[in-house]
């Protein structure tokens, strides 16, 4: 029997006064780690990020942050009768009050040889939210699946780790890239494509990234060994904006290093990389949410969710499919393509196995044993 989603808490309404409280909630606590951020911006802030955004605007973005958690905590404590949402959210928006939210300045950052990506983590968890939250309960796909499903917290910490530390697999997933191919005269290539217009720089650092990721991607599903890790990903029975978080280090490293082999060789603009991350970011969480958009012709063109829950399908017989992320032409080439018109799986997760679960477990787990070894006896190849 497929692997069915355990639900233990009801989906959240508009009127009740909840929705507006974990708004405020959320809101005052992105508000708190910006403050932060503007108290130690050489430590908690990302260099390669600061010449996109302004101090100055992201000031008023946090003075803004402020004012929306206060007026969501003031709406649940009038629709709510249980008032804890709302009295959280008043106290921690009056906490980045006092720490500074209203009276903090923009300043010149020092280079420091160690940073965390907090103000990245803040920016991206607002952005992903403010679109994607939106999107799950207007054209919801799992009408059943609460927003706070069991394992939410444990998404929410791997999008936390990995924003955090950005510096650091920036650091390992470039290394092998330049020991590659540091040594090779590269100098008329990169020339070429930084002259490219933008489209169609942009365009090539997406089709030639997705071609090395489709490769990484494929031998973590044919190497019993990397599957341990992989799975993990695939572990998640709720599928939703933050479910594409969920990834062992080692998986992160190994992928992003392979990734980022086309980037480095080509040598694209400072624009196209960050238009690209930008893409990269919100496309990854788009193909992970529970939402029924299907996009029309475009699923056929550009990699979305129908097409990617295929992929994390639970039934054996669909194993081994869609390992593209963002163009499908590329399984079309290599055999793996598959998208029944406009059916979804039944069910998604690791039906071989019950995963562990929780953060800390699933960081250890895959060093210790497959844990597929005793249901399906593997010895060499992942049927997945």
């Amino acid at each position: 029997m497929a692997n069915q989603l355990q639900l233990t808490a009801r989906r959240v309404h508009v009127g009740e006064g909840y929705i507006s409280g974990y708004a405020s909630i959320f809101l005052a606590s992105l508000a708190v780690c910006a403050v932060c951020c503007f108290h130690y911006p050489e430590y908690l802030t990302t260099p390669e990020f600061r010449a996109v955004y302004t101090g100055e605007g992201m000031r008023r973005l946090l003075m803004s942050g402020i004012v929306a958690s206060f007026f969501f905590a003031t709406l649940s404590f009038l629709l709510s009768r249980r008032k804890k949402l709302a009295l959280t959210g008043i106290l921690l928006s009056a906490a980045a009050v006092v720490v500074g939210g209203f009276e903090v300045q923009a300043r010149s950052v020092e280079k420091t040889n160690w940073h965390l990506g907090l103000a990245w983590l803040v920016l991206d968890l607002l952005l992903m939210a403010v679109i994607f939250v939106p999107i799950e309960m207007v054209f919801p796909k799992n009408l059943r699946q609460s927003r706070f499903h069991d394992e939410w917290r444990t998404d929410l910490l791997y999008f936390t780790s990995s924003h955090l530390f950005v510096q650091f697999f920036g650091v390992i997933t470039q290394a092998p890239a330049k020991l590659l191919f540091g040594w090779m005269g590269l100098a008329p290539l990169q020339h070429w494509v930084q002259n490219l217009p933008f489209v169609p720089a942009l365009l090539l650092a997406l089709f030639t990234t997705d071609l090395f990721q489709y490769a990484a991607h494929r031998l973590f599903h044919s190497h019993v060994y990397l599957w341990r890790f992989h799975s993990v990903h695939h572990s998640t029975q709720a599928m939703d904006w933050l479910a594409g978080s969920r990834t062992h280090f080692v998986d992160i490293f190994v992928t992003r290093a392979i990734s980022f082999i086309p980037l480095y060789v080509c040598g694209f603009s400072e624009l196209t990389f960050n238009t690209y991350i930008l893409i990269v970011s919100i496309h990854a969480v788009l193909i992970h949410a529970n939402t029924s958009l299907n996009f029309g012709f475009l699923k056929y063109l550009f990699v979305t969710p129908q097409y990617h829950h295929w992929h994390h399908g639970d039934d054996p017989a669909h194993y081994g499919i869609n390992f593209a992320i963002h163009f499908p032409l590329i399984d079309k080439l290599f055999g793996t393509y598959y998208l029944p018109g406009n059916k979804w799986p039944a069910a998604t997760g690791v039906r071989e196995s019950a995963y562990p679960k929780g953060y800390a477990k699933q960081l250890v787990y895959p060093f210790t044993k497959s844990p597929f070894d005793h249901d399906l006896g593997m010895e060499e190849q992942s049927t997945r």
